[in-house]
C-alpha cells in the first residue's frame, strides 16, 4: 500500500518544504525540488524507506542501484539513521554523482559494465536490504509527499507536469493527488522506458542515450506502470528541447538544474503541455555536472 500521509509524518522536519515559484515567462508555477536535500525529490522516498527498517535490517545495512540521484539520497538517508550503505552503479555512470554518494559515507561500486548488470548485482545481495528506486511502496509514498505541498501551495492546480525515469515520482504524485489534477509524464525521446511500459502493459527493457541521465533507466517499474495506467498523459521531449529548458530555467527563473530537472519545463516551453495559472511544473534535480552544464548554457 502506498501511504503518502503516513510518509509525510515520518519525514516531517527532516527534509525541506521546497518553494513553489511562479514564472510569468513560462506561464506556470515551478515546484523547485532541486533545492531538496541531496538536490532532488529522491531524499523523500529514501528517508521514508530507511526509517521503516527494523533493528536487524539496520544492522545488515542497505544496498541500492542508481545512476546518481537515488544513490545520493539513499546514502544521505542511511547516514542520517546510522545505517551502512552500498551503492551499485556502472562504469559509465556520473563520477560527479558517485563522488557525492561517497561524501555521504556510502561505499560505491562502479565495476558493472552497464545498468542492467548493475541491477542484477544489487538485487543479488543477500545480506543487505535492497532499496528499490521506483518500485518500493515506501519509496513511492515518500516521493508522493510532494502532492499535498502542491495542493496547499496552488489550490487551483489543474495540471502537474512531472519528469519521469523509472516512474517512482509520478506514481507518488498520482496517489497523492487522487484525481484532483491532470498528471503529465515527460520523458526524453531517447529514453522512454515509462511510455514503452505503458504501451506494452508491462515493464520492458529499453536503450537510453540522453543527456538527462537522471531519466535514463533501462526499464520502468511494474508498480508505477500498474498505478499510473490510464491516469497519466505521456509527452516526449528532444535533446535540444531539454537543453532549451535548462537554459530557460537558468536565465529566467535562476534555477541551476541538471538536464533531467529541465525536462518538465522543456515540455511546456515547447508547447507540448499547456501553461496557465493552474499548471505546476516540477524542477528536480540540481546535480548538474559543471562541465556539461557550462556547455549547455553556452549553447554547445
Amino acid at each position: 500500500m502506498i501511504d503518502v500521509e503516513r510518509a509525510r509524518a515520518v519525514i516531517a522536519g527532516r527534509v525541506h518544504r521546497t518553494p513553489m515559484l511562479s514564472s510569468t515567462a513560462l506561464g506556470a508555477h515551478l515546484k523547485a525540488e532541486l533545492f531538496q536535500k541531496t538536490g532532488s525529490f529522491k531524499a523523500r522516498g529514501a528517508l521514508n524507506r530507511i526509517a521503516a527498517l527494523d533493528e536487524d535490517e539496520r544492522r545488515r545495512g542497505v544496498v541500492t542501484w542508481s545512476a546518481g540521484n537515488h544513490a545520493q539520497a539513499v546514502a544521505w538517508a542511511a547516514a542520517q539513521l546510522g545505517v551502512d550503505c552500498l551503492v551499485v552503479m556502472w562504469e559509465t555512470a556520473s563520477p560527479f554523482k558517485a563522488a557525492a554518494a561517497r561524501s555521504y559515507g556510502a561505499t560505491v561500486d562502479m565495476s558493472s559494465p552497464d545498468p542492467a548488470v548493475a541491477y542484477e548485482r544489487a538485487v543479488a545481495e543477500t545480506e543487505r536490504v535492497f532499496i528499490h528506486p521506483h518500485s518500493d511502496p515506501l519509496v513511492v509514498g515518500g516521493h508522493g509527499t510532494l502532492a499535498p505541498e502542491i495542493l496547499e501551495d496552488v489550490p487551483g492546480v489543474e495540471t502537474v507536469v512531472v519528469p519521469v525515469g523509472g516512474g517512482g515520482l509520478i506514481t507518488g504524485i498520482v496517489v497523492g493527488l487522487a484525481g484532483r489534477a491532470r498528471v503529465v509524464a515527460v520523458e526524453p525521446e531517447r529514453s522512454r522506458a515509462f511510455a514503452a511500459g505503458l504501451e506494452a502493459g508491462h515493464s520492458v527493457r529499453v536503450e537510453s542515450d540522453t543527456i538527462a541521465d537522471g531519466l535514463a533507466p533501462p526499464f520502468a517499474g511494474d508498480l508505477p506502470l500498474e498505478v499510473c495506467r490510464g491516469k497519466v498523459d505521456s509527452v516526449l521531449v528532444s535533446e535540444d528541447e531539454i537543453k532549451d529548458g535548462m537554459r530557460f530555467l537558468y536565465a529566467r527563473a535562476k534555477l541551476a538544474c541538471e538536464p533531467a530537472g529541465a525536462a518538465a519545463a522543456a515540455a511546456v516551453l515547447a508547447g507540448k503541455v499547456e501553461s496557465g495559472p493552474g499548471t505546476v511544473v516540477l524542477v528536480s534535480g540540481g546535480n548538474a555536472v559543471p562541465e556539461q552544464a557550462a556547455a549547455i548554457l553556452a549553447g554547445r
